[in-house]
């Protein structure tokens, strides 16, 4: 980390790799976070509408689990999850191939901090990106539970409104994009250092890549705990 985050040697050129990693890392991601959102948001509105039968419990209830589940918890930790085995493979095996195949040191050669270099943009475009990632994932989950709700019957467009505006508190927002820029660390750090330190040839840059992803993927499990007891109790 602190050859990773050591001054750049060019201002101009880490800005432009680090738009790079956002247009690889984030852009490149919206496609899948938007499948999975929508049909989270889809489930959940079905389950809870199964789950909600009772008379004393109103219909509008939908509504809040659907917003409260996909703001708290599922567009913050599960789609994090899903990109740290998307984003976490790809930027372990980019910068182990790069290491096996000796691109590495030739950078050093050259003068050049190559973990700053490969490292710091993949960090600071995730961090920079991930919460726009989430809070699009927020949206599309609740869109997705309208739609398929009142598609299905379970529930009319009048309930499910005011279900996700009924109580609504601002800080959960805040409290998942926290959550997300913690997780954005990870996605970026933990597979670009097994990455880094990958010795031999491309079959180790396949256990290399498995080890970021799951490595990345129970830190996040870790910290989605951590910080929930710090930010909600």
């Amino acid at each position: 980390m602190k050859r990773a985050f050591g001054k750049p040697e060019k201002l101009a050129i880490y800005r432009d790799r680090i738009f790079e990693e956002i247009n690889l890392l984030g852009i490149g991601s919206l496609g899948i976070v938007a499948i999975i959102s929508v049909f989270m948001g889809a489930v959940i509105t079905l389950q809870s509408a199964f789950n909600f039968e009772s008379p004393l419990i109103p219909v509008y209830a939908v509504g809040v689990a659907v917003r409260d589940s996909m703001i708290l918890e599922f567009s913050p930790a599960i789609v994090s999850l899903i990109l740290a085995g998307k984003v976490g493979s790809s930027i372990a095996s980019e910068i182990g191939t790069m290491r096996v195949t000796e691109q590495v040191d030739a950078l050093e050669i050259m003068g050049i901090n190559s973990a700053s270099y490969l490292i710091f943009p993949k960090i600071i475009a995730s961090i920079l990106f991930n919460p726009v990632l989430i809070v699009f994932s927020m949206f599309l989950g609740v869109l997705g539970g309208y739609t398929f709700g009142v598609l299905t019957g379970v529930v009319t467009d009048y309930e499910y409104i005011y279900g996700i505006t009924y109580d609504f508190r601002p800080y959960n927002v805040l409290y998942a994009l926290i959550k997300s820029g913690v997780f954005a660390f990870i996605i970026a750090s933990v597979p670009a250092y097994h990455g880094y330190y990958t010795q031999g040839g491309a079959l180790e840059v396949g256990r290399s890549s498995t080890k970021g992803v799951v490595y990345s993927s129970v830190l996040i499990l870790a910290f989605d705990l951590i910080l929930t007891q710090l930010l909600l109790s």
